[in-house]
């Protein structure tokens, strides 16, 4: 049996608003075990960005247990929540935000930088074999700006393995890119996930889905069933 990564229990989250509490989820449960790759899907409004945010400690939940790789995130305090994601997990936006006065290969070796882990030597091998890997090295000394939408997001890709964390999580990754450039992304998904990444990535992109070991469905804060009308 794989080893579970991600394990919410009775996770809730609600957010207060100028008309009140709006709660995204609603008491979700979900596992995932190492080397899955898992396409989230549902409306907008669901509640899949707030998953992914609670999952990834940038949010945390109003109620419910969270363990990643073990750790209880639920239970840590914002500054054990930043350092604990900047060594454990990989996030990817839909819109890069990658840094845009440094390099490329700045960009990479920045969440290095701030794990203190490496020299700056090291850092840069790394950052350059990281590059290599998603295909983009040879524009490493390029700001971001001089990139095409889909090679920027092979670098968000690169900066989220930086620290080597066990997961990668993704919200809407091609949801800016045209179809040609999303399917090549996609390709390097593919790729980690058949080096035994564990993946779980918000999408509408029916190709990702088509690729997905399994997909998950959530609607209005929960998760559903596939023959669900919601």
């Amino acid at each position: 049996m794989s080893e579970l990564l991600i394990e919410l229990r009775r996770v809730v989250k609600q957010y207060q608003g100028k008309a009140g509490a709006v709660t995204a989820l609603k008491g979700i449960d979900l596992q995932v075990s190492a080397g899955e790759f898992v396409a989230v899907l549902g409306k907008s409004g669901a509640g899949k960005t707030t998953l992914v945010n609670v999952i990834s400690g940038i949010d945390r939940p109003t109620s419910g247990e969270i363990r990643v790789a073990g750790t209880p995130v639920h239970a840590l305090g914002e500054d054990d929540r930043a350092a604990w994601r900047g060594r454990s997990v990989g996030v990817v936006y839909q819109f890069f935000q990658l840094l845009p006065t440094l390099s490329v290969l700045h960009n990479v070796m920045l969440p290095m930088d701030l794990a203190g882990r490496l020299s700056v030597r090291d850092q840069k091998e790394r950052a350059m074999r990281l590059l290599d890997q998603v295909g983009i090295a040879g524009h490493a000394h390029k700001l971001p700006a001089a990139l095409s939408g889909g090679q920027q997001q092979r670098v968000a890709i690169a900066r989220a393995l930086a620290n080597d964390p066990p997961i990668l999580l993704a919200d809407e990754p091609t949801g800016s890119l045209d179809s040609g450039t999303a399917n090549e992304v996609l390709g390097v998904f593919q790729a980690l996930a058949a080096q035994g990444k564990t993946l779980l990535i918000v999408t509408h992109d029916k190709d990702i889905v088509k690729r997905a070991g399994r997909t998950l469905r959530l609607a209005d804060g929960e998760v559903v069933e596939p023959g669900d009308s919601r």
